[in-house]
């Protein structure tokens, strides 16, 4: 006798059915521009930067260029701090950040 796995196609339907809306979401607010994550925008703020900076000051850099803004996080320096160490661990040589000092952190050249 077999059973049926219902778990896996409920989380089927549930990918499915968000992919859609963001999709619908995007044509919405004005085409093919899509929105910036907190990790490239950083990347890119860095890379314009000539000097290292910490993930509050990047975060307050990336809102006063419009590259990325919180969505009403508590707490968006650590989650950066986290998300950049992660990529830094993770893809090693081919990441896109460099971390300086304690806390401070480059774009790759």
């Amino acid at each position: 006798m077999t059973t049926k796995n219902t778990r896996t196609t409920k989380a089927t339907k549930a990918t499915k059915s968000t992919k859609s809306k963001g999709a619908t979401k995007a044509t919405a607010t004005g085409g093919n521009a899509k929105k910036l994550s907190a990790l490239s925008a950083a990347a890119k703020g860095l890379g314009e930067s000539k000097e290292p900076m910490n993930c509050g000051a990047l975060i307050e850099a990336m809102a006063a260029k419009k590259l990325w803004s919180s969505p009403g996080g508590k707490t968006p320096a650590q989650t950066l701090y986290s998300a950049i160490t992660r990529e830094i661990n993770t893809k090693g040589k081919e990441s896109r950040f460099r971390k300086t000092e304690r806390g401070l952190f480059t774009a790759k050249a």
